[in-house]
């Protein structure tokens, strides 16, 4: 390395006031020498430092630095954020940060590696679909959560799905995020009419501000205006009554561009649905039957503010037979973050065929992070026997691109195989096996909240639950619906469609074709008939 050349460099940067720098050079990955001399040369001057092989340990190094630049990139935010946090915590307090892999992680941590923060929003809702989903004795669940923009959707097959593939404005990050599948359909999804007349829903959205016309500034017809006109939002129980509707300056508009479309207001309406509700069936379908999944084994997992009112209609496109919708669950992400396990992900390039590697030679290979992961925990306050360490390999046949993640044990060459043959539908036995990768996922498991179980199940609802009854339109017909505060409700309850559930943070529709239960946890279970 010229030694030279770096110092006028970093002269340089220091010139344009640059405060993030990151540092990749070609083969840190395996000897990460030269990357570290940089960072002793760029301390002094005080500028935030992110060294690709401590991001990312891995070869091809597009994707290194595309992940390192962009780590970079939101460091300096993050810093300034979560110092914000700190600095404003109460005595005794502790700070635990989300990361995209459905993990949690110290300030410090996430300070230095924001990059693996990116995505954590969605990752903390997957993760609390997974643990209430497990609790109530789901294990095959496909997450749908429905916001005011957009919609996030996950598939669970017993466990978390990850993925090493994702892009963040086309930029390759290669650290491990949770596999979720984002379209823009949510509440506050714009419809509107292209240039050749069709019906169009998103991904523009109205946003917080102006927001739907319902909420009082917004002119554009949205995702939620549409459910209000059809009376599947109920205007006085909207956050359980703290902010009423303005269901009045709806017909106007609906009118206005339902005689653009030749139909009826009603029809525009449910018309707006359709397409939103469209649109996500496309998204699930990319996580379930576009890889081999068929949906009709699953349970659609339903939450976020927008969900509830159109988990039903989806599970019947998608014949999905079960709709589980928790408690509070506008706010599962929140829930889902404190329920997250502490978790480190690691990764080595060893770049060795099936012919000069053994059990043996892996096992040595993966001493030195398996140390560094027991410290690292210890260094989050998990206790030794709190912590499980998880091997895998990123395996490929000869020739291949790409790599399958595989568990790593005695019958690893097996696996790959029959991994190979579910994802890509053929194995070749005859076929060198490379390993590109060794990953290690060091888990930690602190103590985390309990859900109270219920022994007592009642079939018919509390009185006092039923609020009132109003017309709410079905497939063009305005059909008598019974309004109900779900808090109300109690373990055992039952509530044949249609009906309404109201509550703090969410609406849910139970459509003619459904039946709802309450279980011992206080998830509302549909079941599509």
């Amino acid at each position: 390395m010229d030694m030279e050349t770096a110092k006028d460099v970093a002269l340089r940067l220091k010139e344009l006031d640059i405060e993030s720098v990151a540092v990749c050079f070609l083969f840190s990955y395996v000897n990460p020498a030269h990357e570290k001399k940089v960072k002793e040369l760029l301390e002094p001057s005080g500028f935030q430092i992110s060294l690709s092989h401590e991001i990312l340990a891995e070869f091809r190094e597009f994707e290194r630095t595309s992940t390192t630049v962009i780590n970079a990139y939101v460091s300096p935010k993050m810093q300034r954020y979560i110092g914000y946090l700190t600095d404003h915590l109460d005595a005794g307090d502790t700070l635990g940060i989300m990361q995209s892999n459905g993990g949690s992680i110290s300030v410090e941590t996430a300070m230095r590696e924001s990059v693996r923060t990116i995505l954590s929003g969605p990752a903390g809702g997957a993760v609390g679909a997974y643990e209430i989903g497990k609790m109530a004795g789901y294990t095959k669940l496909i997450t749908f959560d429905m916001g005011g923009t957009s919609t996030d959707v996950s598939l669970i097959d017993n466990d978390l799905s990850l993925t090493f593939e994702s892009s963040i404005s086309g930029y390759p990050v290669k650290v491990p995020m949770i596999d979720i599948h984002t379209v823009g359909a949510g509440g506050g999804s714009i419809a509107r009419l292209d240039e050749a007349g069709a019906l169009k829903v998103g991904p523009e959205s109205a946003g917080a501000d102006p927001g739907p016309i319902c909420y009082g500034k917004g002119d554009s017809i949205t995702v939620t205006d549409a459910n209000l006109y059809l009376g599947r939002l109920i205007p006085e129980h909207f956050l359980d009554g703290r902010m009423v509707l303005k269901d009045e300056k709806l017909p106007s508009y609906f009118e206005k561009m339902a005689q653009k479309v030749r139909l009826s207001p009603l029809e525009l309406a449910e018309g707006i649905l359709d397409v939103a509700n469209t649109a996500m069936e496309r998204a699930i379908r990319v996580i379930s039957v576009e890889r081999g999944y068929d949906p009709r084994e699953f349970t659609l997992f339903s939450f976020g503010g927008a969900g509830g009112m159109h988990a039903a209609f989806l599970a019947r496109l998608l014949n999905i037979p079960k709709v589980l919708l928790p408690r509070n669950p506008g706010i599962l992400s929140a829930i889902g973050m404190i329920m997250a396990d502490v978790i480190k992900d690691y990764s080595l390039t060893i770049m060795r065929n099936q012919d000069n590697v053994t059990s043996t030679f892996l096992s040595d290979q993966f001493m030195e992070i398996e140390e560094r992961g027991r410290e690292d925990l210890g260094s989050e306050g998990i206790p030794g026997d709190g912590i499980v360490l998880e091997k895998y390999l990123d395996m490929r046949y000869e020739g291949q691109s790409y790599e399958i993640i595989v568990p790593f044990d005695d019958d690893y060459i097996e696996r790959f195989h029959a991994l190979h043959e579910k994802t890509y539908g053929y194995r070749n036995e005859d076929k060198i096996i490379e390993i590109v990768n060794i990953r290690l996922r060091a888990r930690g498991m602190p103590e985390k909240p309990r859900f109270q179980k219920s022994e007592k199940m009642v079939k018919t609802p509390p009185s006092d639950a039923f609020l009132g009854e109003k017309d709410v339109v079905f497939d063009r017909n305005r059909i008598p619906t019974k309004i109900v505060a779900r808090d109300k409700l109690r373990s055992g309850n039952r509530i044949e469609g249609p009906a309404v559930l109201v509550e703090y943070s969410s609406t849910i529709v139970i459509p003619p074709f459904a039946l709802a239960r309450v279980d011992e946890y206080g998830n509302i279970v549909m079941e599509i008939i």
